[in-house]
């Protein structure tokens, strides 16, 4: 893990590294990353990117753990409505739905597993974040945090790739 990364105590006496980055953005996006910005700070997850029908299906059934550091983006062509559900998902999460500048719009926490009782992100959805349940209010990802990730489109993101 990377020399801005800070360890933070979480609940059960887990100690996980969250990469929380300094004040100053960084002037790169990678691909198997998420940065999201918002009121509390700054956060960088380590992503498995889901762009495709198939990976998007899949998405993170069937995984009896996750790093704290980890995550799954979801990332569709153009904005559309989405909705999730946990059938076969056997850890909670915490899903970030984001439109198409990156603008964190709904935030669902603690998505029970196995449970099929459809997670609304509503419309205008372009990228959805899944994480373990708990960290978005942990970590105060909330609506109007951002995301960037090189899968937005950069012209119209709201905290683009660019150093700012």
């Amino acid at each position: 893990m990377g020399s801005g990364c800070a360890s933070r105590r979480l609940s059960g006496g887990l100690i996980a590294c969250l990469l929380l980055l300094p004040s100053m953005a960084m002037a790169e996006c990678r691909g198997d990353s998420v940065e999201l910005r918002g009121p509390a700070g700054q956060a960088r997850f380590s992503v498995e990117l889901a762009d495709s029908n198939d990976e998007r299906a899949k998405g993170l059934m069937f995984r009896e753990s996750m790093a704290t550091s980890a995550g799954m983006l979801f990332v569709y062509d153009r904005p559309q409505h989405a909705a999730f559900w946990m059938k076969n998902t056997l850890i909670p999460l915490d899903m970030v739905f984001a439109d198409a500048t990156g603008r964190v719009t709904v935030v669902h926490a603690n998505a029970i597993p196995q449970d099929e009782t459809p997670i609304d992100g509503g419309p205008g959805v372009l990228a959805v974040l899944e994480i373990n349940g708990g960290l978005a209010a942990r970590l105060g990802i909330v609506p109007g945090s951002e995301m960037r990730h090189p899968a937005l489109d950069q012209a119209t993101a709201a905290w683009p790739c660019a150093a700012q």
